[in-house]
Formats: C-alpha cells, structure tokens, sequence
C-alpha cells in the first residue's frame, strides 16, 4: 500500500496533533546547520576568529551530549508533551536571544542553550509522532523522516537567505518559527502515557558496558569528528557569499536525506552492513582528503558529495547501536549519542586550531585519518559488532534509524 495515500491510514491523514510535531521537527532539525553559510559574517559581525565562531557547534553538541543522560530521566516523569514544550521555550528563548549577542561570547553561550532545548525536543519528538499517528507507525516514521530531511536540507538555506542581510535574522526567524511550533503543540496534543518504568541518569552509561555498542559508539566517535569537520570548518575553506555557501550545503543535505532513506538500506541488503559501512568511511576519507587539498571546485563537489557517504553513515550505525545489545533501545540510544555527539563538539574547536598550528590543509587530513580510524575499529570489533545483531529486526530499522540519528 502506497503510504502517501490519502486513504485511511496514508501518511496524509494525519491528526493536527502529528502535523504540529512534525512541522516542529522540521525547524528542530534545521538548527543543526542554519549557521552553516553565516559563520564567516558572524566573524566579521562580531570581529571573531573562525576558531571563536567554530565554537557556535561546539557549545551546542557539548551540551547536546551531556542532555543524551537527561532526556529520557525528564520524559519518563513528566510526559513526552511537557518534555517537548519545554524544549520548544527552551530553543525559543536562546535563539531569540542569540539574535541579540553583542559579543561572541555570548552567542556562544546562547547557543549552548539552544542545544539543551533542541536536545529535549528531537528525542521526544518521534515516540509522540506514533503514538499520535493514525495508521500505524509506519506512515508516522516516513512522515517524521521527511520532516528530518527537510529540516537537515534546509538549513543552510534559511540560514542564507535570511543571513544575507544580517546574520542575526536566522537566530531570530528561528525563534519566530519555533515560537509558532510551540503553540501548535499546545493546542493539538494531548499528553501521552508515561513509560511504565523510569529511566535512571546512569542506565545509558551502563548500556555501553556492552563490548558490542561500545565499539559502535567508539567507531562513531571518530566518524563524528570527520562529520562535524566537514559541516563546521569547510565554510571558512569556501569563503563563499551565504547565497552559495547555502545552496552548496543545501545540496550537501538533499544527499544526506537520500542516501540515508534510500540508498542505505538497498546497499545493506545487498552487501551487508559492516561491509558497507567500512567502504564509506574509507570513501568518506578519500573525499575529505581530496576536499582539503584541492582547489575551490574540487572542495565544492567534495563538500557536496561527501553527504552521501554521511548519509550512508547515520543509518548503518543506527543499527548496529540498537541492534547490537539487549539494553532498551532508548537507552542504547541515549548511551551511544552520549559518547559521538563528544565528537561533533570537539571537531569545531579543534579544526581552526590545528589550521593555526599547520596550514589550511592538516585539519582534514586529521578528519581523513579519523575516518579510517572509525574504519579500523569496525574491522577490528567485527565480531563484537554482528554479536546479536539479529535482535534488530528488519521492520524496526528505519523506526530505529530515525530514533538514534534525530537523538
């Protein structure tokens, strides 16, 4: 059955309630990289470094990483509903004060909030769209992975067209949009049934004493660096005009979302999952590599490119994180984002310096040998990694995928 059917049970007859979510979702996802093609006029408006602005993603997944160990604990006792408005005020506030800075101190810290907020809410988000949905999970996981797309896609182009004129607009349009989100939410959903058992702060860090999810977080680890390299320092390599640092990132998103939803699980089927997810980290290395020794036009099509081997990425890890132990899935989730979201806090900050300390090149030949490194230990730790993986079924994996990568 086609799922877009406007039928009972198609992905278009929805009640108000997961079009509110999922349109929220869309704005929570853009955040990840809105300030992708203003962060060179962010230097320049606020007379800061690139290794100062950098720290723009390295407050936001800091915090993000430490909130993995607080979002279950929170909406375990007060509800998905409470849990996702106050992670809506929570984005509202800080982006709209970001918009306000008057120093790049103060975005930074600004921005971390934003991360506490946002990391509430797209951990929630899912397990309310289905249980809101109507016809099953299925038509809502391909709603909300639409919504993750879309919002990871166009990013960077709000953040453009809105940062071409300031690039305090896109902090402000995002607090206007999540402000409207919030009060959708409010209007349309209704509380959800609390879990039967509270999660606890350390019931994710027990989780990763499994020999199998901890070699994937590990693996993950060094992939985010790679990741976030890419997403955070290539800008200062483009030096573009936002317009076209938004529509190269633009592009970079639609080959996320593409390979992500569609190429990935194709690729899986036919080759196996460690199989192809060595390939495209060693891929992904040849392509940062090639990205930061090439001239602008290689760096363009490799900046480009390079999505679709992170889309590839997202959603084979994803499996191996929640298909490789016993623990809850949310837990294993919480656990395994809590170690590789470390990373993307740390690629930011360290890529500028290390350029400080070499040339404009070393940086992503640093995010090419982590790449191999993540390569490394899924070879190494094979074993440990295919251990019950069985446990993953094939009908959960696009549930699941959604599940850790919006976590």
């Amino acid at each position: 059955m086609d799922p877009f059917d406007a039928g009972a049970g198609g992905i278009l007859r929805q009640p108000k309630a997961v079009w509110a979510t999922a349109g929220a979702s869309v704005v929570a996802f853009t955040g990840i990289g809105l300030v992708d093609p203003i962060l060179p006029s962010i230097a320049r408006g606020l007379e800061a470094t690139p290794s100062q602005v950098s720290l723009l993603f390295t407050s936001y997944f800091l915090i993000t990483a430490v909130a993995m160990l607080l979002t279950g604990f929170v909406s375990s006792r007060i509800g998905g509903r409470r849990t996702l408005l106050a992670g809506l005020a929570l984005v509202v506030v800080f982006a709209g004060l970001a918009g306000t800075s008057g120093s790049v101190g103060e975005l930074v810290g600004f921005r971390a909030g934003w991360g506490l907020g946002n990391a509430l809410f797209v951990s929630t988000a899912l397990a309310v769209v289905v249980g809101a949905a109507a016809g099953g999970s299925a038509a809502a996981i391909l709603l909300y992975e639409s919504a993750l797309g879309l919002g990871m896609a166009c990013g960077p182009l709000i953040g453009a067209s809105l940062g071409d004129a300031s690039w305090r607009y896109p902090f402000f349009g995002t607090a206007l949009l999540m402000a409207v989100g919030f009060a959708c939410i409010t209007a349309f959903l209704k509380e959800q049934p609390k879990p039967a058992r509270r999660t606890s702060l350390l019931d994710p860090i027990k989780a990763l004493s499994h020999g199998g999810l901890a070699s994937a977080a590990a693996s993950a680890f060094f992939y985010n660096y790679t990741f976030f390299t890419v997403l955070a320092f290539t800008p200062f390599v483009l030096n573009m005009t936002p317009y076209r640092s938004g529509a190269v990132f633009f592009a970079w998103g639609v080959l996320l979302a593409v390979f992500s939803v569609i190429a990935a699980p194709r690729l899986q089927a036919r080759f196996g999952s460690l199989k192809v997810l060595g390939g495209s980290l060693l891929l992904l290395a040849a392509d940062v590599l090639a990205l930061g020794y090439g001239d602008r036009g290689t760096a363009i099509v490799c900046t480009v490119l390079s999505g679709a081997f992170i889309g590839v990425n997202n959603t084979v890890y994803t499996e191996l994180a929640l298909g490789v132990s016993d623990a809850p899935r949310p837990v294993a989730s919480a656990g395994y984002n809590f170690v590789r979201w470390f990373a993307a806090a740390a690629a930011p900050y360290l890529a500028p310096k290390i350029e400080q300390w070499s040339d404009l090149h070393v940086p992503f030949a640093v995010a090419a040998a982590t790449a191999v490194a993540g390569a490394l230990v899924v070879l190494v730790r094979r074993d440990a990694l295919t251990h019950d993986a069985g446990v993953l079924r094939p009908q959960h994996a696009t549930e699941d995928a959604v599940t850790v990568f919006s976590t």
